[in-house]
């Protein structure tokens, strides 16, 4: 035999980490991630430091070129001067201890004069290498993780590759060619990654002779260290929010994904029908809208109890009031076969008619009563004037007393608002009908021959309109007052034959009056001297006014 699936709540239940609490963790991380991706980008900031490593290396050419200019020139015999190498070695010398700018410094003929790198001049050179300082196992793996984290970055300089050929010469550089020229070039190439090399050319001018270029370039190694410390700094800022994101996140959809668990697991219960012995988890305290849906499951499980309860008692009763003619017709049906007398036979087969009538009225007013709810919950309310309806209701019972029908006997009398004003009710027109239909003729039926019925309709002080059909007939027993609402309760005149009524014609009644969200009720009209003069069944309902706010809606 194989084994139910298992309910897909159930299997949902078993995960480690909800979709709920997964989707409020991506919303927020993502969000957070945006902001912090914003912000390492760093364009601005770095645009920023290379203008201000140009300037910088602008303003220290023209104190190059100025000194130069000035302490390091060779007057020869004509008109033009030259530069003198080794005066300005010597000069460049000093001037370059103090920094750490790699200067180079070219003829005007382009020929390649000093290296600052070349320290002991051209021959025996030592060329100067900065080494980076050592590092930690840790500090290697946070580097690591920099740097992969820094290349998913879009490289914004777009600059062209530096190359440096072994012999150099001022053509091998555009900025030093507009340096011999007498402009301020300034450029940036690529190292390779994401480091620049940062290059001035700075013309050395006497008068407005252009007597060489000074050369400088510098990394930007410094710049990239300021913004890996930035970085750095919004790494742990990030870390930090993360953390606190990431608890928010989870404290946040324990919040919601815990009671929401809960709440569908109770109900899978009550669906798997183990509701009589589960109870809606009541998260009504929290005041919120998973409180709300507590509530509301709560309210709905209750009312789908109390409706299996009434169709467990429903069918119930329906099936002891059809046992008892399906009884009498079995044992007519049987004894009939072995009688031979012709009047007991025929009295037999009346009995048998009989039962299969009230079968037929039984199953009738058994169908309508179980339709009644789908019924009401899919009509409409709309304006029913009710004193034209019961206007209406009281001319059939005179028009049917003057054809010398079975009303005849009994004198209907009405009495409608009085001058209390407009009697419309929030209703469906042909389910009023039908309550005050069965209201009247259970009236006169209980009334004595040449009695009076009264029916009268008026606007009680709180507003709502009440109706009341009188009889002169014995009364209800102050015991019955409220059974004689129940399924199946049938107390009939003493002269009326058994079995014409189904006894649900009062319990539909108070179904619907309760359906427009009124009430019924049953009381006995005292006699001066204390008696009973009959009964009173008044029916209160909401007036059109006060059912503004629910007009053209649904039954609850």
């Amino acid at each position: 035999m194989a084994m139910p699936a298992e309910p897909a709540i159930a299997q949902r239940r078993r995960r480690r980490v909800s979709p709920l609490t997964r989707s409020i963790l991506a919303v927020n991380s993502l969000a957070l991630a945006l902001l912090v991706g914003g912000l390492l980008f760093l364009g601005p900031y770095q645009d920023r430091l290379i203008e201000a490593e140009i300037d910088a290396l602008t303003t220290q050419g023209r104190i190059f070129a100025g000194s130069l200019a000035e302490s390091a020139v060779a007057y020869g015999q004509s008109e033009t001067d030259t530069l003198s190498p080794e005066l300005a070695r010597l000069m460049m010398h000093r001037l370059v201890d103090v920094t750490a700018t790699r200067t180079r410094l070219f003829a005007a003929d382009g020929a390649l004069v000093l290296d600052s790198r070349d320290l002991a001049g051209t021959i025996g050179a030592i060329e100067v290498e900065p080494l980076p300082p050592p590092t930690d196992p840790w500090g290697q793996w946070l580097s690591f993780i920099y740097s992969r984290l820094v290349d998913w970055l879009p490289d914004r300089s777009g600059a062209p590759r530096y190359r440096e050929a072994s012999a150099q010469q001022a053509a091998d550089y555009p900025e030093v060619m507009r340096g011999l020229t007498g402009e301020i070039a300034t450029s940036a190439w690529s190292l390779g990654g994401r480091e620049l090399l940062l290059a001035v050319a700075v013309p050395v001018q006497r008068v407005k002779q252009v007597l060489g270029v000074v050369y400088l370039t510098r990394s930007s190694a410094e710049m990239d260290a300021a913004l890996r410390t930035v970085r750095l700094d919004i790494f742990r800022v990030f870390a930090i929010s993360l953390t606190v994101t990431v608890l928010l996140s989870v404290y946040l959809a324990g919040t919601i994904a815990r009671p929401m668990r809960r709440l569908a697991a109770a109900a899978d219960r009550v669906r798997h029908g183990q509701g009589k012995s589960q109870e809606i988890p009541d998260f009504t305290a929290r005041d919120d809208e998973i409180g709300d849906l507590s509530g509301a499951l709560r309210d709905m499980t209750d009312a789908l109890r109390a409706r299996m309860m009434a169709i467990e008692r429903f069918a119930s009763d329906v099936a002891h009031e059809i046992k008892n003619p399906l009884s009498s017709l079995s044992s007519a049906v049987q004894t009939v076969t072995r009688v031979q007398d012709q009047g007991r036979r025929a009295m037999l087969f009346g009995i048998i008619q009989d039962d299969v009538r009230r079968l037929d009225r039984l199953i009738t007013d058994i169908s309508s009563y179980s339709r009644l709810d789908a019924e009401l919950s899919r009509t409409e309310l709309e304006p029913v004037d009710l004193a034209a309806l019961l206007d209406g209701l009281v001319g059939l019972y005179r028009v049917t007393a003057e054809d010398g029908g079975n009303a005849g006997r009994v004198g209907v009398v009405g009495r409608f608002g009085e001058g209390s004003g407009p009697l419309v009710v929030a209703g469906a027109e042909d389910r009023l009908v039908q309550v005050f239909q069965n209201l009247l003729s259970n009236a006169v039926s209980f009334s004595p021959s040449g009695g009076t019925v009264t029916v009268s309709a008026r606007i009680a002080e709180d507003g709502w309109i009440e109706t009341s059909v009188i009889d002169q007939g014995p009364g209800i027993p102050d015991s019955k007052r409220e059974a004689i609402f129940d399924r199946f309760y049938s107390e009939r005149p003493a002269d009326e034959k058994f079995g014409t009524h189904s006894g649900l014609g009062l319990s539909i009644s108070r179904q619907i009056v309760e359906a427009h969200g009124g009430r019924i009720y049953a009381e006995n009209q005292t006699a001066v001297d204390g008696g009973i003069e009959g009964a009173v069944f008044t029916v209160r309902l909401p007036s059109w006014s006060g059912s503004m706010s629910r007009q053209r809606s649904k039954f609850p």
